[in-house]
């Protein structure tokens, strides 16, 4: 934070100097009802020229306290728009250079927390607590200096009740405190993972009547959210109302009278000295009693910096030093072994080549790490050991805008953005014409779907383009094959197809059959039928390779997998109870 704001030094040197003018100037109304007041009260003959001097600078205080402090707390704005802006940035980039892998192990709601509330909760940092701190040293200072030349024991009696709640604030900082406050935070992230969480599963929980089952997490975050945040209440309450009632204008009242009228009765004040003091006394209060309610705010843009610096300090997705150029796209995996967590392997020793206008179709049960192997040539991540290879050069050194030249992909989970539909699909070629979209939209069989909108191709996603799962995954697939990569990475890219569009889709990848190197995870059996090669894995390790036909006579875990997934198949599906594909 310190880094970032060093850039904005003079703006915030700025703040401060007219913070601090504003708040001396914001004294000038209170000196001037005391002076009114001691000079009325005063034996003898009313000096009319002081009061109308002391009236004028009042008046001038005020008007400069209000023009200085509102010229201060607006460039304070300024500054934290610009800031929140900068920091916002950072985190874009940031997440922009993160291997693309990092985030399916990130839940939404963390993420959404850090780049949405953490940023906006840095707002009491830089817009008001510049202003509050001067404010709370400054107005004192000044203050004090003036109740001193009056009385300095009626001064010292005066300050008892800002010593009483200064007294009260390392109770606020006690391990246990900071604790709560950490418990607290963690708690409300939970909220906001669940609540994502529960939105996007409304439909399952609407459909299948999981009651109190379905909701559980949700229930289980927000009671958990409920026993901390009383837990830290409890924690807070007794120190938060014992600085209260030592800085409420009754009790700093009653001390400054208390004091005054020992000193007065005893012959040691005179009776209008005790005015300073009554208007003066909670001058010195209310600054500090600012800061204490700002207190937790600015604990809490703390932690919230804590979060952003931590999403900002994640590890880039290294760029070469000397990008080198890929000859051809030939794909090799060598010895690739990869885990998300030490000790546990996900892939092990992987050796795979993927040739040049081929179709290679990876299957395998559920976990045995077929979407981790084809996020590997995308470089979503780096393999923990071995190598992937392109074109003769290992991804990792290729830059990510020459590789994102090479290698497209379309996943199972399509995300469409909110714009047109030929933007969406002419995303990784933003000049490409109207003529290459609608082809691409053809080839990926949504041509006619796209016609249907009330705006064709110029249709917004969200607003007035509502696409099923289907549809969207088409898109996607048009947006592949527009890029027109020489590697194609498709992750069950159809599986919310219907059995027409397959067909279509299929027919199109077999059009690119002989242009393209594509590596496919298959999970209907018609794509491996169109395989030039089949790899089977199993627990990370590749058990069987070669041609559908060859691993069918061969009958061992290809073929015994095939038949179980084709006697898990419904009627509804077009496969007759122990029948053949139709």
């Amino acid at each position: 934070m310190t880094g970032l704001l060093r850039a904005y030094g003079w703006g915030f040197a700025t703040v401060v100097i007219l913070q601090v003018i504003g708040a001396v100037a914001g004294l000038a109304p209170l000196l001037a009802v005391v002076e009114l007041g001691r000079t009325l009260l005063s034996p003898g003959p009313i000096d009319h020229g002081h009061v109308w001097l002391a009236v004028t600078v009042g008046a001038v205080g005020l008007f400069v306290r209000l023009l200085f402090t509102a010229a201060s707390s607006g460039l304070g704005h300024i500054l934290d728009d610009q800031v929140q802006l900068s920091l916002r940035r950072q985190l874009a980039a940031r997440l922009g250079r993160v291997p693309i892998g990092w985030f399916s192990r990130r839940r939404t709601g963390e993420l959404t927390r850090v780049v949405g509330e953490d940023v906006s909760a840095v707002h009491p940092f830089i817009a008001h607590a510049p202003g509050e701190l001067v404010s709370a040293f400054v107005v004192p200072l000044v203050s004090l200096v003036y109740l001193f030349a009056v009385d300095w024991r009626l001064t010292l009696i005066t300050l008892i009740p800002v010593l009483m709640a200064v007294a009260l604030v390392p109770l606020l900082m006690l391990p246990a405190r900071l604790r709560e406050q950490e418990e607290f935070d963690a708690a409300m992230g939970r909220i906001a993972s669940s609540v994502v969480e529960f939105v996007q599963g409304i439909s399952v929980v609407k459909a299948f009547g999981g009651g109190a089952r379905a909701h559980r997490r949700f229930l289980t975050a927000a009671d958990d959210f409920v026993s901390v945040f009383l837990r830290w209440v409890r924690g807070m309450s007794v120190v938060a109302a014992g600085m209260q009632l030592a800085l409420s204008p009754p009790f700093v009242l009653l001390v400054v009278l208390i004091g005054g009228t020992a000193l007065i009765t005893s012959g040691g004040m005179a009776p209008a000295d005790l005015l300073p003091f009554l208007l003066l006394g909670l001058g010195l209060t209310a600054p500090v009693a600012a800061l204490g309610h700002g207190f937790d705010d600015m604990q809490a843009a703390g932690r919230a910096v804590g979060r952003i610096r931590d999403v900002l300090e994640v590890p880039s997705l290294p760029e070469p030093a000397h990008p080198v150029t890929p000859q051809g796209h030939r794909v090799e995996l060598r010895d690739v072994r990869f885990h998300y967590e030490t000790g546990h392997e996900v892939l092990r020793g992987i050796d795979l080549v993927l040739e040049p206008g081929t179709v290679t179709a990876i299957v395998g049960p559920s976990g045995s790490g077929k979407s981790t192997l084809v996020q590997l040539l995308p470089r979503f991540f780096d393999p923990t050991h071995g190598s992937v290879v392109l074109g003769g050069v290992d991804l990792r050194e290729i830059g990510s805008r020459e590789l994102y030249r090479l290698v497209s992909f379309v996943f199972q989970d399509v995300r469409l953005l909110r714009a047109s539909v030929a933007d969406n699909i002419a995303l990784a070629v933003p000049h490409a014409g109207r003529d290459d979209v609608v082809r691409a939209a053809r080839l990926a069989a949504v041509h006619d779907r796209i016609a249907e909108l009330p705006r064709g191709y110029e249709s917004v996603i969200g607003e007035d383009a509502r696409l099923s799962g289907g549809e969207a995954q088409r898109i996607a697939l048009a947006r592949a094959l527009l890029a027109a990569t020489p590697v194609l990475v498709l992750d069950e890219a159809t599986s919310f197809a219907d059995p027409q569009t397959e067909q279509a889709v299929r027919r199109a990848l077999a059009t690119l059959k002989g242009e393209r190197t594509i590596l496919v995870i298959a999970h209907r059996l018609e794509t491996v039928a169109d395989a030039d090669l089949v790899v089977m894995l199993e627990n990370g390790s590749i058990v069987e390779r070669g041609r559908p036909a060859e691993l069918l006579e061969q009958d061992g875990k290809f073929a015994a997998f095939r038949r179980a997934h084709r006697s898990s198949i419904t009627p509804y599906e077009g496969v007759p109870q122990g029948g053949e594909p139709r």
